[in-house]
């Protein structure tokens, strides 16, 4: 298989793995809709998902991690690198720092939010070891989660879409590209959420805006994929 084949697949693989964890913790954890339930509800439902729960969330955070090599190699070609070597760079870099971001606010489900649950769940806990977990939940979720994962990892993946769309463009792509500007100007918008959280209102609207960008990234990665599989050698 050569590298453009490989690249290709990689992409496609990844939009399909990228929703599946998402879809199994929609269905048994109520994602991302528990986010929005008092931190003590969340963190009961979170204790009663046992092991795999925490593994569903681990899957999640590496199919985040993993668009770090994809990002890279669907951004540095010898073509790419020779016609515009500064938008290349600077998809593979957004990419890059986008997969990390995202990675590292995910992974807080994984390290930090079980043994939270496990206190919380705990009969002989006491109220303010309860209440004391909820507070910590809450922190994770605004820092780790909305300032981290979602914030900033969205807004790195739009400038990721947007640079490589621009690519593409130039390479003839129009309508790969149109669809991936149009689901990172969506990522971008989405990234409203936590700042109306954070000024008392209302995050809903953003919020399934976010869906909607992703799932438009979602396209656009398996359109960009059947893209290189189809190009001439």
């Amino acid at each position: 298989m050569t590298d453009r084949r490989l690249t290709a697949v990689s992409a496609i693989a990844l939009a399909i793995a990228f929703n599946v964890p998402f879809t199994i913790l929609g269905a048994t954890y109520d994602y991302p809709d528990v986010l929005r339930r008092p931190a003590g509800e969340a963190l009961d439902l979170f204790a009663a998902g046992g092991a795999s729960l925490i593994l569903t969330w681990h899957a999640f955070a590496l199919t985040a991690l993993a668009m770090v090599p994809v990002a890279i190699a669907l951004s540095i070609t010898r073509e790419r690198i020779a016609a515009r070597p500064m938008l290349a760079i600077g998809a593979a870099i957004f990419g890059a720092l986008a997969g990390f971001a995202q990675a590292i606010g995910l992974w807080r489900w994984v390290f930090v939010i079980p043994g939270l649950a496990r206190v919380h769940a705990d009969p002989a806990a006491s109220a303010d070891a309860k209440l004391a977990t909820e507070r910590a939940f809450d922190v994770l979720n605004q820092y780790g989660g909305v300032a981290i994962g979602e914030h900033l990892g969205q807004l790195l993946t739009a400038a990721f879409l947007v640079t490589l769309a621009l690519l593409q463009w130039s390479e003839g792509a129009r309508k790969t590209a149109w669809t991936g500007w149009l689901a990172g100007a969506a990522i971008a918008i989405g990234t409203g959420e936590g700042l109306a959280i954070a000024l008392g209102r209302s995050g809903e609207t953003f919020g399934l805006i976010t869906i909607v960008g992703f799932a438009g990234f979602t396209v656009w990665l398996i359109a960009t994929g059947v893209g290189l599989l189809r190009r001439p050698s």
